[in-house]
């Protein structure tokens, strides 16, 4: 808001963190990572997405990949190495990664292969709780 904004101008450079929303960090190669903070600003406008089945939710949840065998479904024409938010059947949002395969290469692929690269969920909350903010 403006008013946040506004009481920050009072606070030196130097010492401020952040203000708002915190959407990552940028790692020591200058690359930016997103955080799971970011997820309810940008699971509406997503343009790619996977959903999981119900059994795949709490693997994912504590920080494992998505295998074919717990994809429910995915955006068709989804390019390999592309950003996807990851969704339960019930379409909530529960984390973001990248697709590992195409979605041509998801239906040939065994059961075992992982499809998307797990990169932030919504169990970071819980297992990352002193750290997050």
């Amino acid at each position: 808001s403006e008013k946040l904004l506004k009481v920050a101008t009072s606070i030196p450079r130097d010492n401020l963190v952040s203000l708002g929303t915190c959407f990552g960090k940028f790692t020591k190669t200058q690359k930016f990572r997103l955080s799971v903070t970011a997820l309810d600003f940008l699971a509406p406008y997503a343009k790619y997405k996977v959903w999981v089945k119900p059994g795949s939710e709490q693997s994912f949840l504590y920080g494992n990949h998505v295998l074919k065998s717990g994809l429910g479904r995915i955006t068709e024409n989804t390019a390999q190495y592309q950003g996807v938010v990851v969704y339960s059947m019930a379409d909530v949002p529960l984390g973001f990664g990248v697709a590992a395969k195409s979605t041509q290469e998801c239906r040939k692929v065994d059961p075992m292969a992982i499809v998307v690269f797990h990169q932030a969920d919504v169990g970071e909350y819980v297992r990352n709780e002193d750290t997050l903010t």
